[in-house]
């Protein structure tokens, strides 16, 4: 019988690449503070739009040699494209409406949930308690931040309507969120490389963007500060950060690379505290602590128990449930 394993060095180098992935994205609210004139839909639109059609000039190649892959796949390619182009605009202004703390923990917090769904549904691959231990203390860290965070910047500024549409649009946010990430490992778990299914996915929708660029993003070059965070959000965060990201999905499932994503609130509320001069109250360190909790759970290696001169039917299952242990999964049925 044929062997299918992912190694475990790989699945490691995944969440690496996730991980810091995960810290240039908590910086981009430090950054944006650098912009203040620049608003949500324009921060948004250059980040991910440029940032993403860098993505497709980089692999450019890779894209046309596997054209024929990507059009066997174009409805994979359309949810993943179409996500991309809504992300930034309910992310950003998620945390116009609701705040910083709200819109980020609300956005990044459901991808999750949204993305174990989606793999329950589309994919019926089954949740291991690991990555349900690991979700709950990276959820519940989350959302201890963001009450700290809360209770430490009570301005009274925003009314009701506004900060329940934030929340509303922070839920969208990690629906994308969770379906372009899904969208790309589909491609990637089917032979598609991670450069051409992310340059694919997020060059398409970077040029959805494009007419939101324009419409809003004169601010942008109102100053060289603005220019230079609009040119530092598209080039770190967007593209090197989902570079990175697409290499951590072509070793882990898309609901552990969003589970590993919660250290992005966390990374931003340090650097709010570092760089911007906020402060923030001892329960959100407390929730700093369970979202590297969480990391610890997820990324740790498991212990196995290695069977000398096994049979191949019973390699194939150890080398199976070895690497979905790794990845907090358990195999599709």
């Amino acid at each position: 019988m044929t062997r299918r394993r992912t190694p475990g060095g790989a699945t490691g180098t995944g969440a690496v690449c996730v991980l810091v992935a995960s810290v240039l994205w908590g910086t981009t609210g430090t950054a944006a503070t650098f912009a203040p004139a620049v608003g949500p839909l324009a921060i948004g639109a250059v980040a991910m739009g440029l940032g993403g059609l860098l993505q497709a000039l980089v692999a450019a190649p890779r894209i046309r040699r596997e054209a024929p892959r990507l059009r066997a796949h174009k409805g994979v390619v359309l949810v993943g494209l179409l996500s991309v182009g809504a992300y930034p605009l309910a992310f950003y202004s998620s945390m116009h409406l609701a705040g910083v703390a709200a819109g980020t923990v609300v956005s990044i917090g459901s991808a999750p949930l949204a993305s174990a769904l989606i793999e329950r549904v589309v994919d019926g691959r089954r949740l291991t308690r690991r990555w349900t231990t690991g979700a709950v203390l990276g959820l519940s860290g989350t959302v201890l931040l963001c009450a700290a965070e809360a209770a430490g910047a009570r301005s009274g500024a925003r009314s009701a309507g506004e900060t329940v549409l934030g929340v509303g649009l922070g839920l969208v946010a990690g629906l994308t969120y969770a379906l372009y990430s899904w969208a790309a490992h589909r491609l990637i778990s089917r032979g598609v490389t991670s450069g051409a299914a992310m340059g694919t996915v997020f060059g398409l929708g970077g040029l959805l963007l494009m007419p939101v660029l324009l419409a809003t993003g004169g601010p942008l070059l109102a100053s060289w500060t603005n220019a230079a965070v609009g040119v530092y959000m598209a080039l770190v965060p967007m593209f090197a950060g989902y570079v990175l990201f697409g290499w951590g999905l072509a070793h882990v499932p898309a609901s552990t690379a969003t589970t590993l994503s919660l250290l992005e609130p966390a990374v931003a509320a340090v650097l709010a505290v570092l760089v911007v001069g906020e402060r923030l109250p001892l329960p959100g360190w407390a929730g700093i602590a369970l979202v590297v909790g969480c990391l610890a759970v997820l990324t740790l290696p498991t212990r196995t128990t290695v069977r000398p001169r096994a049979t191949a039917t019973g390699a194939d299952g150890a080398a199976r449930t070895d690497t979905a242990a790794l990845a907090g999964h358990a195999e599709t049925p």
